[in-house]
């Protein structure tokens, strides 16, 4: 049988500004990337978001970004390495601190939004995230695109990697991820995005904007939080889960 981890950027509210509707998107997911205040979040919507996933028994992860707050964390940042490394290391261990002091246990690192992008292709950015992870706890699992240059350099750094895939991301030629700035970056259609889901856990590959099929083995895949349509898309992938005999569970008890 078939075995997936379902994942979501959430807690990505801060102050009255209300971004995605984590609580109905709980009951379907695995896994959780939870924003640590430099993209989206505030302390007291982090804990919440926290609290939610022990009471649904979803994995956490944390969600660092460049410090962005304004754009969301998708606009890219020229950082130097030793300052970007100090800005995810106190973005892991702040919410590392939190889960444990509500009795979880942070499982794992996903980069956010420019931030995720870059550390795929770029080394700097890929070392100051690896030497983050490092610094605060080697336990930790480094989630990230699936077959990108960041996954190797886990590998040799002996960083235990996730490879993950989008159910709402349009894909390119080279593997990369459509641009947001683009028309068609962003699959809003429930049962596209659940067909994308299946091809990747079953055929090992997805149909890129150009219309080409485009090979990836991912271990967990993500839908993002703040697109408008996620729970109907997460509701779509249920169904599609089932109906293919594939089942959800989280990637670190697969």
């Amino acid at each position: 049988m078939a075995r997936i981890d379902i994942n979501c950027d959430m807690g990505e509210s801060y102050g009255n500004f209300k971004i995605g509707n984590d609580s109905a998107i709980f009951p379907y997911i695995t896994s959780c990337n939870i924003a640590c205040g430099f993209h989206g979040g505030d302390p007291l919507h982090i804990e919440k978001t926290i609290k939610g996933a022990l009471a649904y028994g979803v994995q956490i992860g944390a969600h660092p970004s460049y410090p962005d707050l304004a754009g969301f964390g998708r606009r890219n940042m020229q950082v130097p390495e030793e300052e970007l490394r100090a800005l995810v290391k106190y973005q892991i261990a702040a919410l590392k601190g939190m889960v444990e002091s509500l009795g979880g246990q942070l499982r794992y690192v996903k980069p956010h939004g420019a931030l995720y992008n870059t550390a795929a292709h770029q080394t700097v950015e890929a070392m100051a995230i690896i030497k983050a992870i490092q610094e605060v706890d080697q336990s930790l699992y480094l989630m990230g695109l699936a077959g990108s240059p960041l996954e190797q350099l886990a590998i040799e750094k002996e960083i235990p990697f996730v490879a993950e895939a989008f159910a709402d991301r349009k894909y390119m030629a080279d593997g990369r991820l459509r641009s947001r700035s683009k028309i068609g970056a962003v699959i809003d259609s429930p049962d596209e995005a659940a067909q994308q889901v299946v091809d990747i856990v079953l055929r090992q590959q997805v149909e890129t904007y150009e219309g080409e099929p485009w090979t990836l083995k991912a271990q967990s895949i993500c839908i993002h939080g703040d697109n408008p349509a996620a729970v109907a898309v997460l509701q779509a992938i249920d169904s599609q889960l089932a109906e293919n005999d594939i089942t959800k569970v989280a990637f670190s008890h697969a």
